[in-house]
């Protein structure tokens, strides 16, 4: 993997994206590094995230207009998470991944709606599992967990393997949840129609395992 930083001797690998970007943008333009041999990575600053990014979708002569992926890194160690964007031009059938690196005391970065609303979904998911909050999203909240979810954020590194809380304690929380918190009304209806059928009823030859019915 080579990096090219702003003013270094290393000539900036051929990218329509890159050398602009650095050019127009140099105190927030950070470095510049090619991954998997051929994929083109630029490290911004996150406090200028949006300004970038917007500059990187509405400039004619690169246009990024679709975010195929928005995500994060915890690379553990007490190191910075990262934010990843991974943008690719349509019209120009050009890629490109812009990254910014957090620190664990301050783990806020300006939300990317206002430019693609992909990113809606895509941010409540790494504010779920990395604890990242992203200023200005219209509705930050869980998407993947429940909302009174009180063990942390299960793709940081430092998450345990089985949670921060006990067998018993997190059983105790699964039995006590209200079933109308995580279920639409029809849902519930449904369940409560549901009955338990009968081996007799699913087409099997033989009658239930010696035991009785384990299903009972």
């Amino acid at each position: 993997m080579k990096g090219t930083s702003v003013g270094a001797a290393l000539e900036v690998p051929e990218h329509a994206a890159v050398r602009p970007l650095a050019e127009r943008f140099p105190g927030a333009f950070l470095r510049h590094e090619v991954a998997a041999g051929d994929e083109h990575v630029v490290y911004v600053d996150p406090s200028r995230i949006l300004e970038v990014l917007g500059w990187l979708k509405r400039d004619p002569d690169h246009h990024y207009d679709y975010l195929s992926d928005l995500t994060a890194v915890d690379f553990g160690g007490d190191r910075p998470l990262q934010v990843v964007y991974q943008l690719f031009s349509i019209p120009h059938r050009q890629a490109l991944r812009v990254k910014a690196e957090l620190p664990l005391s301050d783990l806020v970065i300006d939300s990317a709606v206002p430019l693609w609303d992909a990113a809606n979904w895509l941010e409540r998911e790494v504010y779920d599992m990395f604890g990242i909050t992203f200023r200005g999203h219209p509705d930050l909240r869980r998407i993947l967990m429940p909302d009174d979810y009180a063990e942390g954020h299960p793709l940081r590194k430092d998450f345990p393997l089985r949670g921060r809380f006990s067998r018993e304690e997190q059983t105790r929380r699964a039995l006590s949840q209200e079933p109308g918190d995580y279920y639409i009304p029809a849902e519930i209806e449904i369940a409560g129609k549901a009955r338990p059928v009968p081996w007799q009823e699913t087409g099997e030859e033989s009658g239930p395992p010696a035991g009785g019915d384990p299903r009972q």
